[in-house]
């Protein structure tokens, strides 16, 4: 296996944000590209990610499964600047990744071993559709956090809210002049602690997705024209005083 990304920033964000849901991933490579797909350790998240073969320069690979610790992965990815081309080759029992910019830098990754099942990322049926601007999710979620540990995501009567509650309150509502709602009346409520995860990814496009339904699991899709990540989070469901 031997793949090559010319700028591969992107992709070093990418895995500085899966590295805060899970420590070891499966990287695969085949023909479609390279792809993760992994759960958190306490079930309550998953998320996928493919970087497409036409993302590479250079992509010449039967199909591989490299066991990565993704601390020590993302500490070596961060070593790349402005300019810098990547270059990842399994060798043995090791990942050789080169960095290539004034001079080519080398490093070794030993590959781990990772017992567990093989994860896919499961076709749910959601009630809601809503695609936002990217910066309007962002400010919406960041709104919340600053009052609640959890927000809920509303549709109603065509409108489309993000609310959070506590002593205090926050709240963004969207009609369909600022995002595209296809969706029927539900609520759920998600945790922020996780969203404050996701929302790093939303800065990589300039749109974002979200899927749900009564309580119901969210997905967020994230794409642009280098890559495709989508994460999913259990809703947080709780008994009404």
């Amino acid at each position: 296996m031997l793949v090559k990304l010319e700028n591969p920033l992107l992709f070093t964000r990418v895995i500085e944000i899966i590295s805060e849901l899970v420590t070891e991933v499966r990287i695969k490579v085949n023909s479609l590209g390279l792809s993760i797909t992994a759960i958190d350790p306490a079930n309550v998240s998953m998320v996928r990610f493919l970087l497409p073969r036409d993302s590479f320069s250079v992509f010449e690979t039967d199909e591989e499964v490299l066991g990565i610790n993704l601390e020590n992965f993302k500490k070596i990815l961060k070593r790349c600047g402005t300019g810098s081309s990547l270059v990842l080759e399994k060798k043995d029992s090791f990942l050789n990744i080169q960095i290539h910019d004034r001079i080519t830098r080398n490093f070794n990754l030993s590959l781990i071993d990772i017992e567990s099942e093989e994860k896919e990322m499961p076709n749910l049926e959601y009630t809601a559709i809503v695609e936002l601007n990217s910066n309007d999710f962002i400010d919406s979620i960041e709104d919340c956090i600053v009052v609640s540990d959890s927000c809920a995501f509303i549709v109603e009567n065509g409108k489309f809210l993000i609310e959070a509650r506590s002593l205090n309150s926050a709240m963004s509502e969207f009609s369909g002049d600022e995002a595209k709602i296809q969706a029927e009346n539900c609520k759920a409520k998600y945790s922020l602690e996780y969203l404050q995860k996701f929302i790093k990814a939303a800065k990589l496009s300039e749109k974002v997705v979200l899927s749900f339904a009564d309580d119901h699991p969210l997905k967020m899709d994230i794409k642009n024209d280098f890559l495709e990540l989508s994460f999913l989070l259990a809703p947080r469901v709780e008994t009404e005083d």
